[in-house]
């Protein structure tokens, strides 16, 4: 008897794999594509359950589909650059390509053992040049397309490390490397036109039929189209403020007028007032995004402005400076209508300005108005409620009525016009950072900006830069920032800003169809392989990932790189929950936590004996120390079950929780199917019984696990080979019965145990690799059952069930549970008030 042996065997058949160029994808005219993408890894080092359960999941799909008799596009990539690796630079004295290079092999060399059907000759990580070279070619024909541009914007800086953040690095207003103080400053940067895309990108929203419904509603409300009222305010000194809101039937409550410290009139009063300028210069310390505005301290400086009300018999309103205004976002002013807007009310309430309610509650809800010391009142649009001070005749009317009064007003008096806007900003991709895509363009005393020829292209990083000074070491380097204009020939400076990681990202997907192209792409290969049949990856990327990829693919089809049926890349979107472990903790003498790998404790205690605290199902993290190493689990129990286990617990979409004992029950039942194996190959070939239910039971294994697979429920599929092995082990059918079983299960379970399945294959004498084999398909003959059992209920409780035959007639049904004792007992001689049968599924009887 022959032993399940994952070490010997998982080696084997990846060699197999690889002798064969089973995962090699080829376009093919005789079959049709399937191509599997996972959301690609950031080389940070090492790989985590996690991306064991995201990529075996797009694994599952690709050998499924492989089995189906389609042509598979696998592949695998890296998203190489950004700003960890310059602080790993920083922190060790290497350099950022060494350090990404290296974690891409260690990776790697984690991710092969896992057995996925990739097609690794199609691997690039985006800090290749021959990528990012591509990508520069992308950017010059975006710009002479006018896709791209530049101009001036606020932006979050860092005066130590002296470099632009992104909202996520700055943390409590400081910069999450240095601790500075981050300041709001003008730069100028480079800018993708998204915002042309809004109305398209959303429309086209509704048809992304096989996206999740949750991460189509992100994508709606991140572009946030609104129908709202524009119009100027007139100041009683000469002069405009002009104002865009989407609460035009709060006019009447108006209580000040408020612009950014970034506004023009603000900068025009701080260049004549130095108690302005001080106010606005520590507005601009902080971060820029409406998050951290909105959590700040309300701020306001009463320029002793005051405007004008659009509405006769209104009084005048005075004009503040705001620090909870962002420039960027409608006209950088707004009014305040503190009794429908609770940062507002705050502000007024700060301030000692009116509280003037324009609608209440339609029915008494028991609520305290603002004006009386309660919150805002800020029902939904939806909502019907009583408006005090509206636009038209009715005071009873939803929101969304009392706004297109107000707006109707406006128009039909001359102060204001409807006007719909998105809440979709355009893209910066300006950073000013090393490790970066470099922008090709040069600056030039004569030309101006000039684009770099694209014969030229690559623009490669310099190696020899250091990072021992803050700043971008690509300003210090003059041999690389110094060089001649494309246009004239004469000294000019490269852009030493790089692009941000977000561009490396949104178009890898149609790299992967010609990766080698020296074209961004290969038209041809685009127009087989497009578009991602389905994608894989994190919720967390369900807003800018996706709709820069959405976007990037329909400027690529503008400038002649993908086809127009490319315009939304992603055919079909799955999102996966986590895998989570036990946090271990215990105390140091000050209270703080003590974190704990789980090998280092045993029954809940250190190797001590200290009791540690346990923190239940929580996502894996280094910093917690509650990871577990996929090389760990290999090497005792081998690819296959780690595979099995990621995907048995719990539904895809959902959280995992990684347990040692699911691991060891996990490998447990993989030696019992094996074990089967075995024992069916050494049995005698004489008669057996229960061939035929075994065969039934297997065309019904085959049809439930094939539904899985199909609709993302590979725990579903998990639970039906569980019960078709049992099944198997306790069956006295047939040799050729059971050989025609196991052989079968081999090949349900080969999208999730690939190694041990094409072991069980060839220990049958199956032909070829069971990586080739076509997807064994369900007899319909065989699903059709003979006899079905029907439970019987009695007043609403079930008391009992049958066994008829599948056909059986109603009058026929209704004898058999008449017949019942229990039935006879409950009815004690009287005849049943209602006795229902419905055909197939259940009996209710009402006594």
């Amino acid at each position: 008897m022959t032993t399940y042996s994952p070490a010997k065997i998982e080696a084997k058949w990846q060699e197999a794999w690889a002798e064969a160029q089973t995962f090699k994808a080829t376009r093919s005219a005789d079959k049709p594509k399937y191509y599997v993408l996972e959301m690609f890894p950031y080389p940070s080092g090492r790989i985590h359950m996690g991306h064991v359960r995201n990529y075996t999941m797009g694994d599952v799909i690709a050998r499924y589909k492989l089995a189906t008799g389609h042509n598979i596009l696998h592949p695998m990539g890296w998203d190489a650059f950004g700003m960890p690796a310059e602080n790993a630079a920083m922190a060790s004295g290497g350099h950022p390509k060494d350090w990404t290079y290296q974690n891409i092999a260690d990776m790697r060399a984690q991710m092969k053992p896992l057995g996925l059907s990739i097609d690794w000759s199609r691997e690039f990580a985006t800090c290749d040049p021959e990528y990012y070279g591509q990508q520069q070619a992308l950017f010059i024909d975006f710009l002479e397309k006018g896709l791209i541009y530049r101009k001036k914007a606020v932006v979050n800086w860092d005066p130590v490390d002296m470099t632009v953040l992104a909202n996520e690095q700055v943390i409590d207003g400081k910069g999450w490397r240095s601790g500075a103080e981050v300041e709001r400053r003008e730069l100028v940067q480079w800018f993708f036109k998204i915002s042309d895309y809004s109305e398209e990108l959303l429309d086209a929203i509704d048809g992304l039929d096989n996206w999740p419904a949750k991460v189509k509603l992100m994508q709606a409300n991140w572009i946030g189209k609104s129908r709202g009222l524009q119009f100027s305010f007139h100041r009683t000194d000469g002069g405009e403020i002009e104002v865009y809101t989407t609460r035009p039937d709060t006019l009447m409550g108006a209580s000040f007028v408020g612009i950014s410290p970034d506004h023009p009139l603000a900068k025009e009063l701080e260049a004549k007032d130095e108690k302005v300028a001080a106010f606005c210069a520590q507005c601009r310390k902080g971060g820029t995004t409406a998050e951290a505005i909105e959590k700040a301290e309300k701020l306001g400086f009463d320029t002793g402005l005051t405007v004008k009300h659009p509405l006769a018999g209104q009084p005048d309103l005075p004009v503040y400076i705001a620090n909870f205004i962002l420039m960027d976002y409608g006209t950088g002013a707004i009014f305040g209508c503190p009794a429908h807007d609770q940062r507002d009310l705050d502000f007024a309430r700060k301030y000692g300005l009116p509280v003037i309610s324009t609608f209440a509650p339609a029915n008494d809800e028991g609520i305290t108005m603002p004006e009386d010391g309660g919150d805002a009142y800020v029902p939904p649009k939806s909502e019907t409620v009583i408006y005090i001070r509206g636009f038209a005749g009715e005071t009873e009317q939803t929101g969304d009525d009392g706004i297109a009064a107000a707006i109707a007003f406006a128009e039909e008096n001359g102060f204001g016009e409807g006007v719909t806007k998105y809440r979709l900003r355009d893209w910066g991709l300006s950073r000013q950072r090393y490790w970066g895509c470099p922008i090709p363009v040069v600056h030039c005393d004569d030309c101006g900006v000039v684009p770099e020829k694209k014969e030229n292209l690559p623009i490669e990083l310099p190696y020899d830069v250091s990072f021992d000074t803050p700043g971008n070491p690509l300003d210090r380097h003059p041999t690389w920032r110094d060089c001649a204009c494309p246009s004239c020939g004469k000294p000019a400076k490269r852009e030493t800003d790089t692009m941000d990681t977000f561009v490396d990202s949104s178009w890898y997907f149609a790299r992967f169809t010609a990766p080698n192209a020296e074209t961004p792409t290969s038209m041809e290969d685009a127009q087989y392989w497009m578009n991602v049949d389905q994608y894989i990856g994190g919720i967390e990327h369900a807003i800018l990932h996706l709709l820069y990829s959405r976007f990037f693919a329909r400027a690529m089809h503008m400038t002649g790189h993908l086809p127009a049926s490319a315009s939304e890349p992603f055919d079909a979107l799955f999102t996966q929950g986590m895998v989570t472990h036990e946090i271990y903790q215990t105390r140091d003498d000050k209270g703080r936590p003590v974190y704990h790998l789980p090998e280092d404790v045993t029954d809940g205690k250190l190797a001590d004996g200290t009791a540690v605290e346990i923190i239940p199902s929580a996502k894996m993290s280094k910093s917690k120390k509650n990871v577990v190493d996929p090389d760990d689990i290999l090497d005792k129990y081998g690819a296959d079950t780690a595979r099995w286990f990621v995907l048995s617990d719990s539904p895809p979409e959902r959280d995992v929780e990684w347990t040692a004992a699911g691991a060891e029950a996990t490998f447990k039942h993989l030696n019992r199917v094996w074990n089967l194996c075995d024992r069916i190959s050494q049995m005698d070939d004489s008669a057996g019984e229960g061939d035929e239910d075994l065969l039934r039971a297997m065309h019904k294994t085959i049809n439930d696990v094939t539904l899985a697979i199909e609709t993302f429920g590979f725990n579903a599929a998990i639970a039906k080979l569980y019960a078709f092995t049992a099944t198997l082990q306790k069956s006295k059918a047939s040799k050729a019965a059971k050989r025609e079983g196991i052989m079968t299960l081999a090949q349900l379970m080969s999208p999730m145990t690939p190694h041990l399945s094409e072991d069980i294959w060839a220990h049958q004498g199956g032909e070829g690799l069971i990586a080739n084999a076509p997807w064994p398909v369900a007899d319909e003959a065989m699903l059709v059952e003979d006899t079905i059992t029907m439970p019987v209920q009695i007043n609403g409780k079930r008391r009992a069930e049958i066994q008829v035959a599948a056909d059986a007639r109603k009058d026929a049904v209704e004898e058999i549970v008449l017949g019942l004792d229990v039935v006879q007992s409950a009815l004690s001689g009287s005849a049943p008030k209602k006795l229902i049968v419905v055909p197939g599924r259940i009996v209710n009887i009402v006594i």
